[in-house]
């Protein structure tokens, strides 16, 4: 059974965060998701403080939609990113291969976000591959209407599954990417690790696969309207700043 998630998202559980867990399950749900795979910032967290969320996420879960727990690590120079699910908090600026060694040994799920943001993408680490589900080829918030040729790039040489994210803070991010998830009829914190790990998912935009040929004709189409977007948004914001 295809299961639509909606990846990488902040709450007010993030020093960065606007929503609560309950408008979020709403927002996502009313947008046609069933999943919602939250990704909090290690920063201000604490093993009990993870278990709260863990239990407030339960609660904002309902017979629309399933909330999952999940953190985002950076390294101790915030500059790699890693999404995670299904493990207990494992602590604040961990090594990038220390923290996705654990990640392994607790049979959680890891994905490397926003490769593109600080050119993060040039420093990844052979070591890395086997110890992470898939890579973020397509983060709205850093890499806008377009997924990132290099996350791209990498995803296909590494055979990673490609997942596409909102990283979602506030509604500026929203955007018609979520993940397909291959789920049995339960549909469980347990049941979504399983599929998460043994690969059973895949990247869509606008409901259409990420690797649809035709979506892949129309790629160089989209790199041109975000470099469009992106210089006017430069314009505008040179023009607040002078008025």
């Amino acid at each position: 059974m295809e299961v639509i998630a909606t990846c990488h998202v902040h709450s007010e559980w993030s020093y960065d965060g606007h929503f609560s867990l309950r408008d979020l399950s709403e927002k996502f749900s009313r947008r046609g998701s069933s999943i919602l795979l939250m990704t909090e910032h290690d920063r201000g967290f604490s093993a009990h403080r993870f278990e709260e969320f863990r239990a407030a996420c339960a609660e904002a879960s309902s017979d629309n939609i399933l909330v999952v727990p999940g953190i985002e690590y950076s390294d101790r120079a915030n500059r790699v990113h890693v999404l995670v699910w299904g493990v207990p908090f494992l602590g604040e600026g961990l090594p990038t291969g220390e923290m996705l060694e654990a990640v392994q040994a607790a049979n959680g799920a890891a994905v490397l976000a926003h490769p593109s943001r600080k050119g993060v993408w040039r420093d990844f680490e052979a070591q890395w591959v086997d110890r992470l589900v898939g890579i973020e080829v397509w983060n709205r918030k850093y890499d806008g209407w377009a997924p990132s040729k290099n996350a791209l790039n990498m995803s296909q040489s590494d055979n990673s599954v490609s997942f596409a994210g909102l990283d979602f803070h506030t509604d500026r991010q929203l955007f018609p990417l979520t993940m397909s998830l291959d789920l049995p009829g339960i549909l469980s914190e347990e049941e979504v690790l399983k599929c998460l790990r043994s690969r059973r998912c895949s990247a869509r935009v606008l409901g259409v696969p990420l690797d649809n040929n035709l979506l892949r004709k129309t790629m160089p189409a989209l790199g041109i309207a975000e470099q469009g977007r992106r210089t006017a948004a430069s314009f505008v914001n040179r023009a607040k700043s002078l008025a």
